[in-house]
């Protein structure tokens, strides 16, 4: 979800928002606004959003805002295209054409975007297309400002001049490797595909989906490159965006010296609304390959964005399933207890909207079973509508979330730039806020009464290969094209990436310029303190937003509990959820949501977390729930029952995923049988039926004490604050230390070990290469996180690069060090086409077995160069300073270990390096778990020298 859409469900209590325009200079070749356009808002604290937008003499919008609370700089490339500009015949291009626009410039080189972005400490370069706008973007320390307009500038300006056909068909083969990632090999993948085909007309731009066909895919010519760039990438249908830390004048002038000499394009017309013109409900069905359990989604014809009736069923779809009390959650999950998952959204675009609502029944429940209970929701609102409390509840939970989307510089480059691609306004923040902020109790039952009730709709039913006895009755079957995978088809194609296809004379040379002005970092100022117990505060002050981040650790992790019963230590953070002593459910997410608050409890190998987001005002009002959660459970009965159910659920839904397969299954070789680390996620289904709630509540009596307790927090707030906020725990957590833990240690790998797990018909192979490595506490820990940097943790890798970006066999591949207090391990993942697993394999191998041997001191430098410049993005968000303060009070870091980290490698020789490549990259020495058709793949893998792939899942 792009942040638009974020936005366009944001309404906010007691907050005023002043979209100021700056004034600029005027001058014949552009257009200035100035003005100002504040909301009034009761109770409010003021957000203001300043820019200044301009129009080049070519018709390029450019909007400025700049923010200096960090050395960075952001910006977007926003163009009013996606698939509904598409033709017939030609679906998908534009997502294809996106994918291109990243691959090669006149003046940058193939590959030099994202080379360059690497080098000079970016966070890396990305984009997106939806129906109606292909955005492009990226963030980088803040002398690189004339660099990443340049580069901009430079695809604008010059990208097409380098596409050649065999370019284009050598990228067909990464689309096709997202289409299978996201779609093909997903359980329910092909549902929007249904709905796309059921809601609009073969001639409505939203028949298709963004991603498009593999059949017009396979058909897209050199042609269709040229044409779709000088139709829609003029600079007339683009707004480039800045912000970040940097002088308005200097960006003006870079933006016209590198901008505007790009010609013009032919006017282009906005498209009218269109909305979906269906004339009776239908019921379709469709056998999934990978579903394990049934899902039914109902979806009405609404309006498009920015539309006055798109405010209110906004909150109308919120209100029907999200919490205790919404209408649908409440018979249901509650009353019936036929489902445990129930959801629903609002989806708006330019030309038309669709409301949606999904239910994944209850193992062995029929949909026909539903519907009775689905009715008697609808019919229950119908009768009570919303409350008041509750509209206004579901408003004020929106005002963090507005802050928390506006913490980043690209963050804001990408709604500003959205918003005037859109409305021409980039200030129109101001009034999609206002708009939501008046929406009243009669305008949700208004257009429930005017969009849902009793309007044709869509159903559908997913159900099993092979179970069709559970789909609604009288539903028709969904026609879904299926790619078939034929063996040796899909092989890369050659091309000469300097090869330049059409003459693009600039008005002057443009090689890349120079950095800016050097900076200093700032440094991270860390207050510590303590609670009258002794138990541990960690913090940082900001007050870029009045906001508070915070997480309390509790030593009740996984590593706590016990093998017979290894889903304990979640089920315990799930049920602190679940009310208090003083409060149900519904009562307690009535009294955090009010605030505009966010509580919530989660549990890994090593510690319980309690994690929250409030308002700066509300915060001791928020950390008063947050106490009361954690001393005083409820413990409800039929809570527990629920929470088995749902987690029952969970753990059937985990096998119609590939790759939450791969991590379960990696985590049961990873660890032996009896380590309580040998289960990932729950557990088996059994294990987790025996648990009674006396087990949880032992488990919380014995674990939840104040040893090893530590409170994580960041935001506009102070040490004085949080001691007097937090005066109850100080008290109320048991002081008696949990006995000490000695565990098992991991699986050795000794030699090359390789494993299948068979997903019959699966697209893709999901690929995962790991051994036993290093823990976060050894000081060479960031020494080989930095080297695995060049190997797989960029987008510029070159894992990445040969295997997506040269074979087009992926659509991704990453490698990386995870460690924890006492372990750790290097692993490789990725999903590739299921033709070409073992190749996909002999490659990662030959990869990473040349990787330290062939680096050399010119590597090292490079890599020093981009990690160590890429420390300024490294701490601008709350999150950013959360992780920071998690991995000190984890780890026992210094203050300055970022510093400490830094200094260590730039240090770093060569020849250590190649020590710990040889150490911990050893292919030689890595357990290989695929996860793919075995019919097709097994077989050949014997050829890798292993031996025979040891088969999985057959016991």
């Amino acid at each position: 979800m792009n942040l638009r859409n974020v936005l366009m469900r944001t309404a906010l209590t007691g907050l005023a928002v002043s979209v100021v325009l700056l004034e600029g200079c005027r001058s014949g070749d552009e257009v200035n606004s100035r003005g100002e356009t504040p909301v009034n808002v009761s109770g409010s604290n003021a957000l203001t959003v300043e820019y200044e937008k301009f129009t080049l003499k070519n018709g390029m919008d450019v909007v400025l805002h700049v923010d200096r609370s960090d050395p960075l700089v952001a910006i977007d490339i926003a163009a009013h295209v996606g698939s509904a500009r598409e033709t017939e015949g030609r679906t998908g291009f534009a997502h294809l054409f996106e994918h291109l626009l990243f691959m090669d410039s006149e003046n940058l080189g193939y590959g030099g975007l994202d080379a360059m972005n690497t080098r000079i400490g970016g966070s890396g370069t990305n984009g997106f297309t939806t129906h109606d706008m292909t955005q492009y973007f990226q963030a980088t320390p803040k002398d690189t400002l004339e660099k990443i307009i340049w580069a901009e500038a430079d695809k604008l300006c010059c990208f097409i001049s380098t596409v050649s056909q065999n370019l284009i068909d050598n990228e067909k083969q990464v689309v096709k490797n997202e289409k299978r990632q996201r779609v093909d090999n997903q359980p329910y993948g092909h549902e929007f595909y249904i709905y796309n085909k059921a809601l609009y007309p073969a001639d409505h731009p939203y028949n298709w989906q963004v991603i498009g066909s593999l059949a017009d895919l396979d058909a897209a010519t050199l042609k269709d490159a040229q044409d779709f760039y000088k139709r829609w990438y003029a600079p007339n249908n683009v707004t480039v965006t800045l912000t970040g830390d940097f002088d308005m004048d200097e960006a003006k002038r870079l933006m016209k010296k590198y901008f505007e000499e790009i010609p013009a394009g032919d006017p282009i017309e906005n498209y009218d609304p269109r909305p979906s013109n269906l004339t009776e409900t239908k019921n379709l069905y469709y056998e999934d390959n990978f579903a394990t359990v049934p899902q039914f989604s109902a979806v009405w014809p609404t309006v498009e964005q920015y539309h006055p009736d798109s405010y209110a069923l906004n909150i109308l779809m919120d209100y029907l399933t999200r919490g205790k009390k919404a209408p649908i959650s409440e018979v249901l999950v509650d009353e019936e207890k036929l489902t445990s998952s129930v959801s629903a959204f609002h989806y708006t675009k330019e030309l038309a909207g669709e409301a949606y609502i999904f239910i994944t029944p209850n193992d062995g429940q029929d949909i026909d079973g539903l519907i009775p209970g689905f009715k008697k929701a609808m019919a229950r609102f119908e009768e009570k509508g919303i409350p008041q409390a509750d509209l206004d509840r579901i408003k004020a939970g929106l005002e963090v979330d507005f802050y928390g989307e506006m913490q980043s510089a690209l963050g804001k480059a990408i709604a500003l730039g959205e918003y005037n691609l859109f409305t021409g306004d980039p200030g129109f923040i101001t009034e999609d806020i206002r708009r939501m902020q008046a929406v009243t109790t009669a305008d949700v039952m208004r257009v429930y009464n005017q969009y849902i009730k009793d309007k044709p709709h869509l159903h559908l039913s997913i159900v099993p290969k092979g179970q069709t006895d559970l789909t609604l009755e009288g539903s028709t079957l969904a026609e879904i094209v299926e790619e078939v995978i034929v063996a040796g088809e899909g092989a890369p194609v050659d091309f000469d990436p300097a090869a330049r296809i059409i003459e693009n004379p600039s008005g002057f040379e443009r090689p890349e310029p120079g950095f800016g002005d050097p900076y200093t970092l700032p440094g991270a100022e860390v207050w510590r303190g303590k609670l009258d117990n002794g138990i541990e505060i960690f913090g940082m002050s900001t007050d870029e937003t009045p906001l508070v981040y915070f997480s309390l650790k509790i030593d009740a992790g996984n590593m706590r509990g016990d093998y017979a019963k290894p889903a304990v230590p979640d089920m315990v953070a799930a049920m602190l959820e679940k009310g208090t002593a003083h409060k149900t459910t519904a009562e307690l997410e009535d009294a955090i949501e009010s605030l505009g608050s966010s509580i919530s409890v989660s549990t890994d190998q090593n510690a319980t977390y309690m994690s929250g987001s409030t308002l700066a005002r509300n915060f001791d009002a928020t950390i008063a729930l947050a106490q009361e959660m954690l001393l005083e459970p409820r413990w409800d009965e039929e809570e527990f029952d629920l929470l088995k159910i749902s987690l029952g659920n969970d753990i059937d839904q985990i096998e119609s995923d590939p790759n939450s397969i791969s991590t379960r299954e990696s985590a049961k070789l990873r660890y032996p049988e009896g380590h309580l680390f040998h289960y990932a996620f729950y557990g088996p289904k059994d294990k987790l039926e025996i648990v009674t709630l006396d087990d949880l509540k032992d488990f919380y009596n014995r674990q939840y004490t104040q040893h090893g307790t530590q409170i994580r927090i960041v935001g506009d707030v102070e040490l004085s604050d949080v001691k007097k906020a937090f005066g109850t725990l100080a008290s109320g957590l048991d002081k008696t230390a949990p006995p000490a833990l000695i565990m098992g240690s991991q699986n050795p790998v000794d030699d090359a070990e390789i494993y299948f797990y068979d997903v019959a018909g699966a697209k893709q192979s999901v690929v995962r290469l790991e051994r036993p490595a290093l823990s976060a506490t050894d000081p060479d820990y960031p020494l080989a996180a930095a080297i695995n940097f060049p190997l797989g943790g960029i987008y510029t890798s070159k894992l990445n690069t040969e295997l997506r970006v040269n074979k087009g066999y992926t659509y991704g591949i990453r490698s990386g060090f995870n460690a924890n207090k006492d372990r750790g391990n290097f692993a490789i993942r990725t999903s590739v086409r299921s033709n070409v697993t073992k190749e996909s394999i002999e490659i990662i191998r030959d990869i990473v077995s040349s990787y330290g041997p062939e680096f050399t001191e010119d590597d090292l430098a490079e890599m020093k160069e981009a990690l160590l410049r890429g420390q300024a993005l490294d701490n601008e968000t709350l999150n950013d300073k959360l992780s920071m303060l998690g991995e000190i009070s984890n780890y026992g870091y210094p203050d300055d270990y970022k510093s400490r980290e830094a200094a260590a490698i730039q240090a770093m020789t060569l020849e250590k390096m190649k020590a710990l490549t040889a150490e911990h990259m050893r292919p030689d020495a890595m357990r290989y778990v695929i996860v793919g058709d075995a019919e097709t793949q097994a077989e050949g893998l014997k050829d890798l020298g292993y031996g025979d792939p040891i088969m999985l899942g057959t016991e």
